[in-house]
């Protein structure tokens, strides 16, 4: 344990401490506007569906926008493309509280929020993106062997894996104790005042400088984005995304029955905090368990961790099943970044670490759109057992699609 402290100590220092944490709490706006805008809508028509498929249409948004963004900043740099989207979307935030408060129907209050996703950055993907080449500096200047740049580049993709569920942790978690204090309105202007001043410092820092530009790469001969074992990996962020928005949604609704809707944010925060847990214990896993491998096992502790939601009835039995889920979802969707990492040319992971992450969104929207309705009884009984039966759905997928893709995503070509 101590040794992996001591090479985390290393890799934040690498990049500075300044750069951990504006990346850290650029990416938490993201994660609560979804919950936020979900517990709003909910709050303002008092319908699940309308609630989900408006949560939805922001992130199917960000899903759409997030690739073309990324495909921008590996062209022109991230900095002037991460300012931009900060500004708009901390603006669009403001805007849906506001026409929420005028009960606007709800098509406007979609199309605003559609907007308002297609704007907001998507920090942790970009981040991952500015690792290697930090790395790649550190070696450069001799404070770094040669040697141990892949290792360290996989500590990073660890820890922002880590990072990553802390944010859904986090962002949820203050959604929620944000609700209690000053309604979800408030939480949703606390999101756009984050997105406004870490978005900002984000785009700023000096590490955007560092990544290299589309024409300042050399081109990879014979080497292009979308192969199989990439499409395998956008499938299988895509069906975690359902897990985020069916688990999401679920916990609002019986919540909600429990008479207690201001705890969703709470509650869907537990998952993350088995996920940082083991997302920062991947340091110890030796390299030769494969990416492959990892992804396989943890799609099948996901699904025994989740049978449990098909039979909770309080929110403690809730509390208690998602928090053992957490600790096989991040194995699970940092070894997909990090093999997606490795098998893209290097001019495109700007395009690839967005688009997985707008996959993971667009997962979101559709778990989160089918789980309201099936809460709201459109496929028979309603409740939230049948939200959490649309999250049984997407694991029992995503063990499949591991089990079978395993030839696949082993053998996949490995990009210098």
């Amino acid at each position: 344990m101590s040794s992996a402290l001591t090479s985390y100590r290393r890799l934040w220092g690498a990049a500075g401490a300044s750069f951990v944490a504006v990346a850290f709490f650029g990416r938490i706006p993201l994660a609560m506007s979804q919950m936020g805008v979900l517990l709003l809508v909910a709050q303002a028509t008092g319908s699940y569906g309308t609630a989900g498929a408006t949560a939805g249409a922001l992130a199917v948004a960000n899903a759409i926008g997030a690739p073309v963004f990324g495909a921008a900043a590996d062209r022109v740099g991230q900095r002037i493309v991460v300012q931009t989207q900060a500004a708009l979307g901390a603006i669009g935030l403001v805007v849906i509280v506001l026409l929420s408060e005028r009960q606007v129907n709800a098509g406007v209050l979609m199309a605003i929020a559609a907007v308002t996703g297609l704007a907001m950055p998507q920090v942790g993907p970009l981040a991952r993106v500015r690792w290697r080449p930090v790395l790649q500096r550190k070696v450069k200047d001799g404070q770094l062997a040669e040697r141990d740049l892949d290792r360290f580049v996989d500590l990073a993709f660890s820890y922002e894996g880590a990072a990553d569920e802390a944010s859904f942790v986090l962002g949820p978690a203050l959604v929620g104790i944000l609700g209690v204090l000053i309604g979800p309105d408030g939480a949703l202007y606390a999101a756009a005042v984050l997105l406004a001043v870490f978005g900002t410092a984000f785009a700023l820092h000096p590490t955007a400088k560092v990544v290299p530009r589309h024409h300042e790469h050399v081109p990879v001969a014979g080497a292009k984005l979308w192969t199989t074992p990439f499409a395998v990996l956008v499938l299988a962020v895509l069906l975690m995304g359902m897990l985020f928005g069916s688990i999401q949604t679920g916990s609002t609704v019986l919540a909600t029955q429990q008479g207690r809707p201001e705890v969703a944010g709470l509650i869907h925060a537990v998952l993350g905090i088995g996920s940082v847990v083991a997302g920062l214990s991947l340091a110890a896993v030796p390299a030769s368990i494969l990416y492959a491998t990892r992804m396989l096992w943890s799609a099948a502790a996901m699904l025994v961790f989740a049978l449990p939601l098909l039979f909770v009835e309080t929110i403690g039995q809730l509390v208690a099943t998602i928090a053992v889920m957490g600790f096989a979802v991040a194995p699970y969707l940092i070894s997909a970044f990090a093999l997606a990492g490795l098998i893209v040319p290097q001019q495109r992971i700007g395009t690839a670490m967005t688009f997985m992450a707008g996959a993971t969104g667009l997962g979101y929207a559709a778990g989160a759109s089918l789980a309201g309705r099936a809460a709201d009884g459109a496929f028979g009984a309603a409740g939230p057992t049948p939200a959490f039966m649309v999250t049984i759905g997407a694991m029992v997928a995503a063990l499949v699609l591991s089990l079978f893709a395993q030839q696949t995503l082993r053998n996949a070509k490995v990009i210098a």
